[in-house]
């Protein structure tokens, strides 16, 4: 991402992000505390356009109706709206998620996957 002129995010990765902090709240892996940091912080990024937003338009979901409706890889619905958007805005993936860079590299949308080690 450092190597971008000007990171893009779409509207859903706010609303996904906050989820997967959620998540991690209830099952103990960090403190609400911290995930409450973590999203002060990058709402902050966020005002202060530190990424380019994105918002999901009809051609998206007409474009993650089509990479789900291939039947090629078990593709969630979530996942194939972030891959519209990163294909209908010719922009590369960047992400933790090993079933989402996969899904990417079947539907053909360029993806750099972070793997995070297990703990």
């Amino acid at each position: 991402m450092r190597g971008q002129m000007r990171p893009a995010v779409s509207d859903l990765t706010e609303v996904e992000m906050v989820s997967a902090l959620a998540r991690k709240t209830r099952t103990r892996e960090i403190l609400h505390e911290e995930a409450q940091r973590v999203v002060a912080e990058f709402l902050i990024h966020l005002e202060t356009n530190l990424y380019a937003r994105l918002a999901l338009g009809r051609e998206h979901y007409k474009l993650a109706r089509e990479f789900i409706g291939r039947f090629t890889t078990p593709i969630r619905t979530l996942d194939a709206l972030h891959l519209a958007v990163a294909a209908a805005e010719g922009l590369r993936l960047v992400t933790g998620d090993e079933h989402l860079a996969r899904s990417a590299k079947t539907v053909g949308v360029q993806t750099v996957w972070l793997r995070v080690p297990k703990r």
